[in-house]
């Protein structure tokens, strides 16, 4: 039972900022954009979110309250460098994916240049933590409380709320109803009035929230509050691209698909908690590669049943009918 319940407080963490990535993917594509651009977007709210709490470490301030601060800030650093795929796919009709590329390419490079001219070092570290023991009230739940809601960060708390907003907006509102129009149809959607443009701008800018969002909770989580921009976000931003092509760009598949990579990944790095695989004799480097693995065959297998959004990637013209 301890096994299990380290297990799932380890998940968690690494659960939510790939979550939170791939609804913002989501988002995009579901408009009509395709975002390849995830992990720079990932990596610029990771840099500038750390790069903040670096700022302000000394203030006094709750570490809690440095995090929500910093939440902001990232998410605000995902929407400039999103809104530069949205300029060059939406108003610019340039091709989507190498426009994602480029800008993938493009932020390791700034953040590098920027921490050797500013730091002389190769990232941001930082001397706040914001691991939580135990979250107030809920953590005093039986079971669920020991399982979600202790030894734990409060990201975990603001992405299981950012899902629930996120699966409401998807379904339950005129705007992504009409953000889903936009990426199967533009030409219907346009043809009652919806502004085709504007919506497209509004998923690109989504991603860029969330996607910031999920690459500064990845510094919160995977690093423990001493985040060196060097390291990138380890691939995570691919890895949501490629959960939210398993999770079919629907938000709770999405979930699900991040909790099966999440749970694998903790498992890999928790074998000599687990004496059926300790006692194995493999060594802990083919482990960690499983998911990644697992994650690939999976994609490899469903890929060919995907349905994507029949105008994604195709940039939008008034003219075509």
């Amino acid at each position: 039972m301890n096994t299990f319940v380290y297990i799932v407080q380890n998940a968690l963490p690494v659960m939510i900022p790939i979550l939170l990535v791939a609804l913002g993917g989501m988002f995009s594509e579901r408009s009509g954009v395709i975002n390849i651009a995830l992990e720079g977007i990932m990596l610029a709210g990771a840099f500038i979110g750390t790069l903040f709490v670096y700022l302000i470490q000394g203030s006094g301030m709750d570490p809690q309250v440095i995090l929500l601060l910093a939440t902001v800030v990232a998410a605000l650093a995902g929407v400039i460098y999103a809104l530069l795929l949205g300029v060059a796919a939406i108003h610019l009709k340039a091709d989507q994916t190498i426009s994602g590329t480029a800008l993938n390419m493009l932020m390791p490079a700034i953040m590098l240049l920027a921490c050797k001219m500013a730091f002389n070092s190769d990232g941001v570290t930082t001397n706040v933590a914001f691991y939580m023991q135990k979250i107030p009230v809920l953590g005093d739940i039986p079971v669920i409380g020991q399982l979600f809601f202790q030894k734990t960060y409060l990201t975990v708390i603001i992405g299981m709320i950012i899902l629930v907003i996120s699966t409401v907006i998807f379904y339950k509102t005129k705007f992504g109803l009409r953000l889903r129009a936009c990426g199967e149809h533009p030409q219907a959607a346009d043809s009652v009035g919806i502004n085709v443009y504007v919506m497209r701008y509004a998923g690109v800018t989504l991603s860029g929230i969330l996607g910031g969002i999920g690459g500064f909770f990845y510094a919160v989580s995977v690093m423990d509050g001493n985040s060196n921009g060097h390291t990138g976000v380890a691939g995570f931003g691919f890895l949501a691209l490629a959960v939210m092509i398993f999770g079919q760009w629907k938000p709770l598949s999405i979930f699900f698909a991040a909790t099966f990579f999440a749970f694998l990944r903790t498992v890999a790095y928790s074998v000599p908690l687990i004496p059926f695989l300790a006692n194995l004799g493999i060594d802990n480097a083919i482990y960690k590669i499983l998911p990644y693995v697992a994650t690939m065959i999976i994609l490899a297998f469903t890929s060919g049943k995907s349905k994507a959004p029949k105008a994604e990637g195709i940039p939008y013209d008034k003219g075509l009918r």
